[in-house]
């Protein structure tokens, strides 16, 4: 499974979320099976998103994307993005 993770810091993060739910149909015309958002306890405003790909390429296609920048943008994303790419190395027992 491919992964690419992305952290960055929103003005607000429900508008942000919005905004990403409605970029989720684009997501999976793009490739991504899914996602996964996290908020930071101590900042909520502090957000990690976990998303699944049908490959590698098609993530990091998507990822340098004028309409994720724009989209982005448009959120409230206040950070530069880091976005890591990553392939599924299993699971662990505890």
């Amino acid at each position: 499974m491919n992964h690419m993770i992305v952290k960055h810091t929103v003005k607000d993060f429900a508008a942000w979320k919005k905004a990403f739910d409605e970029h989720a149909a684009t997501r999976k015309s793009a490739g991504s099976t899914g996602a996964q958002v996290f908020r930071n306890e101590a900042n909520p405003n502090k957000v990690v998103v976990v998303m699944d790909w049908t490959s590698s390429d098609a993530a990091k296609k998507f990822a340098g994307s004028d309409n994720l920048r724009q989209v982005m943008e448009k959120a409230g994303v206040i950070s530069h993005p880091e976005i890591i790419f990553a392939d599924g190395a299993g699971k662990s027992a505890n």
